[in-house]
């Protein structure tokens, strides 16, 4: 490595991944803290940008930049430019945004926009293109964000807390996100937590098109006591654990809770929980889920 960089220039932040991963989502992240902001941005002229914020009559300080796919070719060349930014001096880091393929094929439906690298063709071929194509950036990357199961609120807090710098304030973000064994285990979980004991509605005809949410689910999930035994043992353990985590310097807790199909049963509890703990002002709580959708 060179020249050190300008003293004002403190942090560049090359956002990438898949398309309908939530990349627009972050950079809007970045863009509020007051990074200077780019989207859609050609490899090449990322060097030419880092540049003039090197040059000694810069004021920008941080600045976070979209390249992928849409890019075409110059995409290629982009851990070519990247490993360039260390003969700058460039302080710079990348972020990789990934979701499972149902999870890009959902967002795809949503919007009705056509894949880059399937534009007249499927968009499950656009992803396949794709997921090899960015395999080997996705090993470079400093910090990998699975967005299957997290909103753009979600998304948001937890960018802000792992990448904006730290203040002495800054809360722990706590997500209880409920999913299903038979779709899979989830990718980022801190702790997960198997429910499956409990009585499972799937198997009354008048609960079963219902969810978690629906407080004759949550009532037949309870009636035998379980549930509530489940609780007087969960709680406390999470009282125990949450200012650990927090004070090993951690910014986002994913707290998993899986039955059999995602639907009911760890529905109810995860939305329990962020009942529980959302009112703590050391907190922000939030309850996701990732497969209340399938059948």
């Amino acid at each position: 490595m060179s020249d050190p960089a300008a003293p004002g220039f403190q942090d560049l932040v090359v956002i990438t991944g898949f398309s309908g991963a939530g990349k627009s989502t972050a950079l809007a992240v970045f863009e509020d803290a007051g990074y200077f902001c780019v989207d859609n941005l050609p490899p090449e002229m990322i060097r030419g940008l880092v540049e003039l914020f090197l040059h000694e009559g810069s004021k920008v300080e941080r600045a976070a930049v979209v390249s992928d796919v849409r890019t075409g070719e110059f995409f290629d060349a982009l851990l070519a430019v990247l490993d360039g930014l260390d003969d700058l001096g460039a302080p710079h880091r990348i972020l990789f945004l990934d979701a499972d393929e149902q999870t890009l094929l959902n967002r795809y439906k949503e919007t009705r926009r056509r894949h880059p690298l399937a534009p007249a063709g499927a968009v499950t071929t656009g992803i396949a293109a794709e997921r090899e194509l960015l395999a080997p950036l996705k090993e470079h990357a400093d910090a990998v964000v699975d967005t299957t199961g997290i909103g753009a609120t979600g998304l948001r807090r937890r960018i802000a807390e792992e990448f904006l710098p730290r203040e002495a304030n800054r809360k722990l973000a706590v997500t209880f996100q409920s999913f299903g064994h038979k779709h899979g285990p989830p990718r980022d979980a801190d702790l997960a937590f198997d429910v499956r004991f409990l009585p499972n509605p799937h198997y009354v005809a008048e609960l079963k098109p219902l969810t978690g949410k629906d407080p004759r689910v949550v009532e037949y999930v309870g009636r035998d006591g379980h549930l509530q035994e489940f609780y007087d043992h969960l709680e406390p353990l999470l009282d125990y654990l949450l200012p650990r985590y927090e004070a090993e310097g951690k910014a986002h807790l994913m707290v998993a809770i899986g039955c059999t199909g995602g639907q009911h049963r760890s529905v109810a509890i995860a939305e329990h929980l962020a009942r529980q703990y959302g009112n703590r002002e050391d907190l922000f709580v939030e309850a996701a889920h990732r497969d209340i959708a399938k059948r």
